[in-house]
């Protein structure tokens, strides 16, 4: 698979294939006129990578986790490692459940409120007051 179809299938561009790259995160091979071409795993693998980065590990960490979860080899350190990261990630998860559960909680009673307010005056809103 060429880079520019991995891209596009797994949402991201064709730099931070290339930047994946030269991480150590992904390998490509060249075809005889130096074109990257990547086993139809690289997509699942770049997805995998970008969820990794987006809870917050840098590459470094990426790169150790990595092996890891593709022979299922764990050093003690690297699965005391991995409990930590993961536990760091449930904490990022419960707080972003807290802050959706908020945000239901202001829509609701917006909700609420305009559906009240539009009642009590017909649908025209009082001037200088947004609906």
């Amino acid at each position: 698979m060429r880079i520019g179809e991995v891209a596009e299938r797994a949402g991201v561009s064709v730099r931070a294939l290339r930047y994946y790259e030269e991480q150590g995160l992904l390998a490509a091979y060249r075809s005889p006129g130096g074109q990257r071409h990547y086993a139809p795993e690289a997509v699942e693998r770049v997805r995998f990578i970008q969820n990794l980065y987006a809870a917050g590990l840098g590459s470094k960490a990426v790169l150790q986790i990595l092996p890891c979860m593709e022979h299922g080899i764990l050093t003690q350190e690297m699965h005391e490692r991995l409990l930590a990261e993961r536990a760091r990630v449930q904490a990022q998860l419960e707080e972003l459940i807290a802050t959706r559960d908020k945000l239901d909680l202001v829509i609701r009673s917006g909700q609420a409120h305009r559906s009240g307010a539009t009642a009590s005056r017909g649908s025209v809103p009082e001037a200088g007051h947004v609906t």
